[in-house]
């Protein structure tokens, strides 16, 4: 399953195009049945919205309504997006700039909500040889015990590269809380103590939002990591992340969220749910 570029270059007709060719017979049947779907991009962090739209060949968006049409294929649409669903691409993946797509190699999945969720996962550029793999990684933002994603092993060897005093301080903060959670296992101590870790996590790309009394704690939370964008993503907090469980299914607007424990003792985790474990990160910084 690919997209493929038309009108290279074209700044008319709302510029470049992108086609599906080779779709699965299930991602074929729901563009039908629905004529038209918001996309989900999948990110090197995970999930994102996006303003664009999966649309079938029957039909358009106009003017903010879907229309008879008479395309060749199933396509993106851009819509009222600033840019097309290839630049969108390039932005995410720290792409060459200046160079048109041949081909932009992806899957899809439908989530049970009826998200459209489209990954990419290689390029092959204009007049280019070889095609790029792109990240993929099932739990992106995830580092515990079971699973350090390869986004945060990279960011953390390039923080030790680049900072390596400013990584050693937020080592030793991060060893504080940890040590503090250990100490005082009856539960006395409130899950927002380990906001005393933001400090620390800020040098290591991670900016919690506010601590919120209603809906996730740190909604309005962003992580930057390596070259890429800056990423919006909620943050919940947990002493122990199997008390999480009752909130997996609640969400808005995306199932996404990561949540921040000093344990990670949750089993059967969710797509597009994260967990750092404080723990594991103090360990994983001494090494």
């Amino acid at each position: 399953m690919h997209l493929q570029q038309t009108k290279a270059g074209s700044r008319k007709s709302g510029g470049p195009q992108y086609f599906f060719h080779s779709l699965p017979r299930g991602i074929k049947d729901f563009l039908r049945r629905e004529k038209a779907c918001e996309v989900v991009l999948q990110t090197p962090y995970g999930i994102a919205t996006s303003r664009f739209k999966a649309v079938h060949k029957d039909f358009k968006i106009s003017k903010g309504s879907i229309v008879r049409a008479n395309a060749q294929h199933d396509r993106i649409q851009q819509g009222d997006a600033d840019e097309s669903i290839g630049e969108a691409i390039r932005r995410w993946y720290g792409l060459p700039q200046g160079r048109d797509f041949k081909r932009i190699d992806v899957t899809a999945r439908i989530h049970s909500e009826g998200h459209f969720i489209l990954q990419p996962t290689a390029v092959l550029l204009r007049n280019g040889k070889q095609t790029l793999a792109l990240a993929q990684d099932s739990h992106p933002l995830s580092f515990h015990q079971v699973h350090r994603s390869r986004l945060w092993q990279s960011q953390i060897e390039t923080r030790h590269r680049l900072d390596p005093s400013g990584v050693a301080w937020a080592r030793a903060q991060i060893k504080r809380v940890v040590e503090d959670h250990h100490r005082n296992e009856g539960g006395k101590m409130h899950e927002a103590d380990l906001l005393r870790a933001s400090g620390a996590l800020a040098r290591l790309g991670v900016d919690l939002g506010p601590y919120l009394t209603s809906g996730y704690d740190c909604h309005d939370s962003h992580f930057q990591f390596e070259t890429y964008p800056r990423y919006a993503c909620p943050v919940e907090i947990k002493k122990s992340s199997r008390g999480f469980k009752y909130q997996i299914e609640r969400y808005k607007p995306l199932p996404r969220v990561v949540v921040l424990c000093v344990r990670h003792e949750l089993t059967g985790l969710p797509d597009d749910v994260d967990f750092v474990d404080l723990s594991a990160l103090w360990i994983a910084l001494r090494d």
